[in-house]
């Protein structure tokens, strides 16, 4: 029987709900831990999950018989009910509606890779408003500021 063979490299990037800093550097670990086990459970392979107090970004192998937005939408959910059963933050935690994804080839994974895991230092220079419109328009997406993330100022 002949297989199904894919190399489908995507970014996604998604924030937290009402323009708060709200994931706090003494739990982000076990959130981003979290959310890479989601993605193996899912059968897809989870390349690096990090980010800021913010946001997140996601690097992941997509196996293609499941779509995009069905996996975020479960790592958002799953993700969510985490934080929120841990008691991690006051109130109750929540992601903004909405992500970006963004593909990319086999010779960009260490690069992607590299700037996933320096979201930190990459924060000290520049906004995630300014990172998220870089993406945007590096990827040549049309989009409409009206439907964007409500962003920390």
């Amino acid at each position: 029987m002949a297989g199904t063979y894919s190399q489908i490299y995507i970014q996604v990037v998604f924030s937290v709900k009402g323009k708060q800093n709200l994931i706090n550097k003494t739990w982000k670990k076990d959130l981003c831990s979290y959310i890479s086990g989601i993605i193996t459970v899912k059968n897809h392979k989870s390349i690096i999950v990090n980010g800021v107090s913010d946001h997140i970004h996601v690097f992941l192998g997509l196996r293609p018989s499941e779509a995009i937005s069905d996996l975020v939408r479960d790592i958002k959910n799953n993700s969510t009910n985490f934080v929120n059963k841990n008691g991690w933050t006051p109130g109750k935690f929540s992601w903004q509606e909405g992500y970006g994804a963004f593909s990319y080839s086999w010779s960009q994974l260490a690069t992607v890779y590299k700037y996933i895991l320096n979201q930190e230092e990459h924060h000290r220079k520049k906004t995630f408003r300014e990172e998220y419109l870089g993406f945007l328009r590096e990827f040549d997406i049309d989009f409409d500021d009206r439907y964007l993330f409500e962003w920390i100022e």
